[in-house]
């Protein structure tokens, strides 16, 4: 079995999923909060979708992380990398599952150990959030990262409105 990197923060660990994070995924994919991220969708769903995170790393050899506090397993959502067949470009994702962990800066913090092993470890040459129209939380958050938006950029599904914000690359970055 491959071993997976862990990325920590200050107040965060950054994991690959395991089995035992389904149930709070698929809790969350069950409701309304989860419609600018594919959702809602029923328990089966959700749990096919579970198991497209976890082959993801499978097949790409990264992924969307569990998000936890250290010190707990928990998880609190999966922010990370993002490249699925027919993806136009490599993407930085963010999703909390409670809206009780919102406005701590605990997407944003995850975020930016993400785009960091991106850029520095993944060797990305560019990088993208793909953000629902509507979803004005992660539109603020793509902007406090310092991402602007890419009106040229290719979008993964032509056939739904999604804004693409583009992650400045570092520079020195070779």
């Amino acid at each position: 079995m491959t071993a997976w990197p862990v990325l920590t923060t200050e107040r965060l660990v950054l994991r690959a999923p395991v089995p035992a994070d389904a149930d709070r995924f698929i809790a969350f994919y069950q409701t309304d909060r989860a419609r600018f991220v594919g959702g809602p969708m029923t328990p089966r769903q959700a749990w096919n979708f579970f198991g497209t995170e976890i082959g993801h790393w499978a097949i790409r050899g990264f992924g969307m992380f569990t998000v936890t506090r250290k010190g707990s397993d928990t998880p609190l959502g999966i922010v990370g990398h993002w490249y699925p067949l027919g993806w136009p470009e490599t993407e930085i994702g963010w999703v909390l599952f409670d809206p009780a962990d919102e406005g701590q800066g605990i997407a944003r913090e995850a975020a930016e150990a993400c785009i960091a092993h991106g850029w520095e470890t993944l060797g990305w040459q560019t990088m993208v959030s793909y953000i629902d129209k509507g979803n004005d939380a992660s539109v603020r958050l793509a902007e406090r990262l310092g991402c602007t938006r890419d009106t040229d950029a290719a979008i993964p599904n032509p056939e739904k409105e999604v804004f693409v914000y583009r992650h400045p690359r570092p520079e020195g970055l070779q």
